[in-house]
């Protein structure tokens, strides 16, 4: 079955009928927005475009298709397979992985018991973000990463929906595989959000390597000192830090004699500079190599590469993604 259609299969009867009629390449889709009541929405080549009956997209609502609670719930029975109790501990962070990858996420009504949400009821809002593997996107990046004998510790720093865990996911498949003039490396994902390898029933749907190893659904500071404990990789990989325990573990790391790649939201150094827990890090020059990528002309764009000190070692911009 083709990607677009096992993708298309989990929506309710209605809208696949819509969306089988839209005109859109599976490889350019970012998101599939439902809400009840509201316009059907697709994120497609970074512009967001309203989808009408006929599957005609379109910038103006007047005539798009409007989602009904009926078919947001028949959706989400399709994607829980009839049996939403099962995840029951993804629902609680807010999303569902599916197969292929992509990520559901869902907001509504949270169930909260000792300040902690137990449960999501009366969803109403679906948004289903696909997760594509382009391989070889790290191809000009690499070079920058690496040493004749090691790897730098480095930070990828990119605004939401500019290409970061694309590009992470190629990092990972390429140090892990290793060349002909550089040995692979064993690697530990911590996977909090299921977004780098997409793991559906345990297994990743994306090729992070041959030697790579991933907790799924783990907080990225409990998930790192596991790793360091019972995996013993080289390297360890990370998406969205950002929290004190996310500092503190990133510097039992380092004393670990791991390398480290993650990745945070922003635009520059200086907006990671900014951020209070983040400050030491850069002052101290913990990070050997910045990746700034943005996507204002095209998703997946490196802005420029600097080194710990913050000279700037790339200053072209190259689509990567």
């Amino acid at each position: 079955m083709e990607k677009k259609d096992e993708l298309i299969k989990i929506f309710a009867i209605e809208l696949q009928q819509v969306l089988l009629k839209a005109e859109w390449s599976f490889e350019l889709l970012q998101e599939i927005r439902l809400r009840i009541d509201k316009p059907l929405m697709l994120l497609y080549d970074g512009k967001e475009y309203f989808v009408t009956r006929d599957g005609k997209m379109c910038t103006k609502n007047t005539h798009a298709y409007i989602v009904t609670r009926k078919e947001l719930i028949e959706t989400m029975e399709y994607i829980g397979n009839y049996s939403l109790y099962a995840f029951e501990e993804e629902l609680k962070q807010g999303f569902i992985t599916i197969q292929g990858g992509h990520r559901v996420g869902i907001a509504g009504k949270t169930i909260v018991d000792r300040d902690k949400v137990r449960n999501v009821k009366y969803i109403s809002y679906i948004n289903v973000r696909l997760s594509h593997q382009i391989k070889g996107c790290a191809d000009d990046v690499i070079p920058y990463l690496r040493n004749e004998k090691d790897i730098y510790h480095t930070l990828i720093i990119s605004p939401p929906r500019a290409g970061k865990t694309t590009l992470l996911r190629d990092v990972i498949r390429q140090l892990s595989n290793g060349t002909d003039r550089y040995p692979g490396q064993t690697i530990g994902v911590v996977d909090e959000r299921s977004e780098i390898g997409g793991s559906y029933l345990g297994m990743p749907q994306n090729d992070l390597g041959i030697r790579t190893d991933i907790l799924d659904c783990c907080p990225k500071a409990d998930g790192m000192m596991m790793m360091i404990r019972s995996m013993s990789p080289n390297i360890i990989c990370v998406d969205e830090i950002g929290d004190y325990r996310d500092i503190h573990a990133i510097e039992s790391v380092l004393h670990c004699g791991c390398r480290l790649i993650a990745t945070v939201h922003g635009s520059s150094i200086e907006d990671v500079r900014n951020k209070p827990l983040l400050e030491k890090l850069v002052r101290e020059h913990v990070f050997e190599r910045y990746i700034v990528l943005h996507n204002k002309r095209k998703v997946g764009t490196v802005k420029s590469i600097f080194d710990g000190r913050g000279t700037r070692l790339y200053e072209e911009e190259m689509v990567v993604c």
